[in-house]
């Protein structure tokens, strides 16, 4: 009676490894590519909360006195950046058409040099379309030594063709890392120790 051997599995694990790391490969690509999509996405139909990148003007001098808004802060982080960012006031209430500033501070929390960018988005998507910004932190990349800070303002308007249902208006600043060669940050009054409360 003879005996027939079993088949060589190498191939087919061969074959596996291959393929998945074809696929991690993919999966890495697409991820880096996935943001510039987005950004093109919401550019081209004004969808998903994204504002503009530039500065913009008042849309009008007069305010709507007849109502009021509620206007909320949020700040976040992201993974692999020791920086912390915080607003000076998480709420305020405000009448569209109303020019106001909110100031923000940054830290550098890690050992070293980085740089990041803060990213906003705004929920309702609607009323990205209604918020302008007239000065932000968020046109310029930042960069942050060891240990230091720095606090910059943001001055915006909602505009009074804010449709009315909308009577809370989210702004929320994810942090990302930069990874390039330095350049400067905004001009903004530096925080040491000391000024710390």
């Amino acid at each position: 009676m003879s005996h027939r051997s079993a088949p060589d599995p190498r191939p087919g694990v061969r074959r596996t490894v291959m393929r998945t790391l074809v696929v991690l490969a993919g999966m890495f690509a697409f991820a880096f590519a996935l943001v510039p999509l987005y950004d093109v996405f919401c550019q081209v139909t004004g969808l998903n909360g994204k504002t503009s990148g530039s500065a913009q003007t008042l849309a009008h001098d007069d305010v709507d006195t007849s109502r009021t808004v509620t206007m909320q802060f949020i700040t976040r982080g992201s993974q692999g950046l020791p920086w912390q960012l915080e607003s000076d006031i998480r709420q305020m209430r405000l009448h569209p058409g109303q020019r106001e500033e909110v100031r923000f501070t940054f830290r550098n929390l890690g050992d070293q040099t980085t740089r990041a960018r803060a990213v906003p988005s705004v929920s309702p998507a609607e009323a990205s379309l209604h918020l302008r910004k007239l000065a932000c932190f968020c046109f310029q990349e930042q960069q942050l030594a060891a240990g230091e800070g720095f606090e910059a303002p943001l001055v915006f308007q909602l505009t009074r063709d804010l449709p009315a249902e909308i009577k809370t208006v989210t702004l929320v600043y994810t942090l990302y890392p930069v990874q390039q060669a330095p350049l400067a940050r905004v001009p903004a009054a530096p925080i040491s120790e000391g000024d710390e409360a």
